[in-house]
């Protein structure tokens, strides 16, 4: 099993965005030093407490200070931007960081970002599905273009001229492009069967029930079969809040209460999700009212905290749950307390994969 990070990021509101842009700039070189094999770094255009309203340009501002690590979009939200635009900026960064690039693309859930571009009462994931084939023809194709469909319009006909390059957009570094992955949020994801039938891979959300984690795993091999493949479960990244410290009442105190920054997130998050009718991602039964849900009672559920001995353990018996999995995503949060927050990223990659990896049976997998 490798182990990646994901950072949605959220802080609250009331921080200096200045401040929270270089801790988590921060988090993604430490996670470079320590190991972690890959890193994805969500965006959204309407919220000061997830303020990098850009993963990609975030994504740069990293490349040439990491060395190892392979830095992903989690997610373009396609249905925010043009697809000429994203075909452009993907393939630069890819080329920036030459190749070390994955692709986590979805049509981006935030509610007030769709009210703010005018796309709210618009179909997003038909959006997402015709934005996603235009950047792929883009990047298959040969200008000047001449893509129509109902929400996009790429052309550079009028204009072109090819011999100086003007109106050809750039193909990415890999070929014939980076690895896509796809988040996976919903109970019994179908958009998992579909991505899979493409040949892009799931990332499993960190917050899900573990109940519903391993739907994903099941919808991922539908959708290979239906194409003549087979599943890998290297394939499947999975991501679970972690908090792993030296001492066990500290480790408790910071990942299950409001003094740390995990009863922020979940309280944050259920908030979101309530509003937008996705709270039965946190429920065994969708009879369950809303107004039951808490941060108090989510945290102790959705979080693996302890000490090392005791994180490696709650690991294996998530694995034994949900199934096998390739990577493993620490989502990092905010650093309420930075010397803890590094501490849990360093046990994490050099005390508690190492030992769970022993424990499965095999060597720590190469990035």
């Amino acid at each position: 099993m490798r182990l990646g990070t994901f950072m949605m990021p959220l802080h609250p509101a009331t921080r200096n965005a200045w401040e929270t842009l270089a801790e988590d700039r921060e988090a993604i070189l430490l996670a470079d030093r320590l190991g972690y094999c890959e890193a994805l770094v969500g965006e959204h255009i309407t919220d000061l407490s997830e303020n990098v309203t850009s993963s990609l340009m975030f994504l740069a501002s990293v490349a040439h200070e990491t060395r190892r690590i392979v830095l992903g979009s989690g997610t373009v939200n396609m249905a925010s931007s043009h697809p000429a635009t994203i075909a452009a900026q993907v393939a630069m960064l890819d080329h920036i960081l030459r190749g070390r690039f994955l692709m986590g693309v979805s049509p981006g859930a935030l509610a007030s970002d769709a009210e703010a571009l005018g796309n709210l009462a618009k179909d997003r994931n038909e959006m997402f599905l015709e934005s996603i084939n235009m950047v792929l023809a883009i990047w298959q194709g040969e200008a000047p273009y001449r893509l129509s469909g109902k929400h996009y319009t790429v052309t550079t006909e009028k204009t072109a001229i090819l011999d100086i390059g003007q109106g050809a957009i750039l193909k990415p570094y890999q070929k014939p492009h980076p690895p896509i992955v796809v988040t996976a949020v919903a109970p019994g994801s179908k958009g998992v069967t579909e991505a899979a039938k493409r040949g892009w891979t799931p990332l499993s959300a960190n917050f899900l029930l573990p109940q519903w984690v391993g739907t994903h795993w099941r919808g991922y091999v539908e959708g290979r079969a239906a194409v003549g493949a087979k599943a890998d479960p290297s394939d499947w990244r999975v991501a679970k809040s972690i908090f792993v410290a030296d001492d066990d009442k500290v480790a408790k105190r910071y990942a299950h209460t409001p003094e740390g920054p995990y009863h922020f997130y979940y309280n944050q998050l259920l908030r979101k999700l309530i509003f937008v009718n996705r709270a039965n991602v946190f429920k065994l039964d969708p009879r369950e009212p809303d107004e039951s849900l808490s941060a108090d009672a989510l945290t102790p559920k959705l979080v693996i905290a302890g000490t090392v001995n005791s994180v490696v353990d709650q690991i294996l018996a998530f694995r034994e749950q949900v199934g096998d999995f390739g990577t493993l995503y620490y989502p990092c949060h905010d650093w309420v307390d930075p010397a803890l927050a590094k501490r849990s990223m360093q046990l994490m990659a050099e005390e508690v994969m190492p030992r769970v990896n022993a424990a499965i049976g095999v060597g720590l997998p190469p990035c």
